[in-house]
């Protein structure tokens, strides 16, 4: 990548709020918080929130990368000591002060010149740099939980190659909540006639109040009652399309899981089941018929815990 000026006028760190002993972990943590709070998106009519998105995104994209983060680290530091460049005439050490830089690209590019290039910052010889990819980008898709199951389309703005603008992103049937989506091309555009980099998108589901999801499994905690589970019973179960009959066993425990095949989630690799853990609700009100049974069942039940030596 190439340096650019506002890598020795901007503070990244500062940027995301981390430190510069910061990790991997904890930029990418900080990105997807402030771009969470700053996109466009979720500050319609707010101009600056766009210019905030914009930096954010900027300085994710330096400090992502390992060897980006550490060419820029290496630029600042080098300035931050008094930019040292080469040998000036008569073998005299130069430096440069950072309110004397026209453009950064001239004084890195220039040939022949005092600042013989990238390659005398950091004490090598000058190279010629070729074709240079960009960077990647970051964005972030908040779906349904019906969408997320289904597959949807997706609008978002972005800073791709062609400047900002909108770009269609496609979300497969059955992606899972916290799932990447590579968009190739559709990045920050390259140097020197490199490729554009490509646009990631994290995919958020919403919860459900019935169901949960276990990749292709779909899962569902029904109660039954304590003669359902004791005698065994047939019951109708939801699905995502409508309802299914469950047989549950005699004898069932609390906590059971029964699978029903073909029930879960449609993708692209299958079709997962349906899970469904039996939940045993024990009545919090008798009524004297009802209490009057539970007693003779009790009289005749085996201790349960024999097995504990009580």
């Amino acid at each position: 990548m190439t340096i650019r000026r506002e890598w020795l006028e901007r503070d990244f760190y500062s940027v995301l709020g981390v430190g510069r002993t910061a990790t991997a972990k904890d930029i990418k943590k900080a990105y997807r918080t402030l771009a969470q709070k700053h996109h466009p998106d979720n500050n319609p009519g707010d101009e600056g929130a766009e210019s905030r998105f914009k930096d954010i995104s900027e300085a994710y994209d330096v400090l992502s990368d390992p060897k980006t983060r550490a060419e820029y680290d290496g630029a600042r530091d080098a300035f931050a000591r008094g930019a040292y460049m080469g040998s000036g005439p008569g073998g005299g050490t130069q430096y440069v002060r950072m309110e004397d830089l026209g453009d950064i690209g001239d004084l890195f590019g220039s040939s022949g010149g005092m600042f013989g290039g990238l390659g005398d910052l950091f004490g090598g010889g000058r190279r010629a740099r070729g074709p240079q990819p960009g960077g990647n980008l970051e964005s972030e898709a908040n779906l349904s939980f019906h969408e997320a199951i289904e597959g949807t389309t997706r609008t978002l703005t972005v800073d791709g190659p062609d400047g900002r603008g909108e770009v269609q992103v496609k979300i497969p049937a059955g992606v899972n909540d916290g799932a990447r989506i590579r968009l190739r091309g559709k990045g920050r555009p390259g140097s020197n006639g490199g490729p554009a980099g490509d646009l990631y998108v994290t995919v958020h589901a919403a919860r459900h109040p019935v169901f949960s999801r276990s990749g292709k499994d779909l899962k569902v905690r029904v109660p039954v009652t304590f003669a359902e589970a004791a005698l065994g019973a047939a019951i109708t179960v939801p699905t995502l399309t409508g309802t299914v009959t469950v047989k549950v066993p005699p004898g069932t425990q609390h906590g059971t899981t029964l699978r029903v095949s073909g029930k879960g989630v449609a993708t692209a690799k299958g079709t997962g089941d349906l899970l469904v853990t039996i939940e045993a609700r024990v009545p919090e009100h008798l009524d004297g018929e009802q209490r009057e049974l539970l007693e003779r069942l009790r009289s005749l039940e085996t201790n349960p815990r024999a097995h504990l030596g009580v």
